[in-house]
């Protein structure tokens, strides 16, 4: 299991103290949500944002993970590239030349993911799908935090890894929205490696509600083993 806190829910009045908090209880990559008001009803964050907590990404050696929920991504790849992304997401919906676009991600030296809303079925990804090096399930509809878990979201996934696995893709699935401890376990038996957490990690003691995200990944580990 990959831990990706979303910077979304951090308290922006204390945006790198809190991400640090994160960071040093053992998140291992940092997810980072940007909304342009147009393709999702709100508006976050840009790559100057993003660029102000790459020293600590960097300090920390933990990817900087951008999930572009806008119009026409393309037109900002390169922006965040050179702010310090590692992996870059777009929608579906929302890139009409969508194989063009991974391309393009990739002549970047980025890693390359492409995400679904709730209600866009998994056989969008199909012709795509061995190009990817990420498949993000949106497991609420996108746009604001601290929503309510899709709970098909689970079934999603795992249909989503027999997809994967029909096409030869290596690509691994992450999962945003809704994301606890308490559904962490059933997503990474259907499948999910990463999961991206932001009320979940940001509200309340940090270092305790990551460590209740690394129970959960201990208590499978030792069911393994025996």
């Amino acid at each position: 299991m990959t831990l990706a806190p979303s910077v979304l829910a951090a308290d922006f009045g204390r945006l790198a103290a809190h991400v640090r908090q994160a960071l040093e209880a053992g998140a291992e990559w940092l997810h980072i949500d940007v909304m342009d008001g147009h393709f999702v009803p709100n508006i976050s964050f840009g790559a100057p944002v993003m660029r102000g907590l790459r020293s600590l990404a960097d300090e920390f050696g933990v990817p900087l993970d951008v999930h572009l929920m806008i119009e026409q991504p393309e037109r900002y790849l390169e922006d965040f590239a050179d702010a310090g992304a590692a992996l870059i997401t777009v929608h579906q919906e929302a890139s009409p030349h969508l194989h063009r676009t991974v391309q393009a991600i990739k002549a970047l030296n980025c890693q390359a993911g492409v995400a679904l809303n709730p209600a866009t079925p998994l056989v969008a990804l199909e012709d795509i799908a061995a190009d990817l090096d990420l498949v993000l399930i949106m497991s609420v509809n996108p746009g604001f935090g601290g929503q309510a878990f899709i709970e098909s979201s689970v079934d999603k996934v795992r249909r989503c890894r027999t997809l994967l696995a029909g096409t030869g893709s290596r690509a691994a699935i992450e999962v945003d929205g809704g994301v606890t401890p308490q559904n962490a376990g059933a997503l990474l038996e259907a499948g999910a490696s990463v999961l991206v957490a932001g009320s979940a990690v940001f509200k309340g003691d940090v270092a305790e509600n990551v460590a209740a995200f690394q129970r959960v990944q201990s208590a499978r580990g030792a069911v393994y083993r025996a």
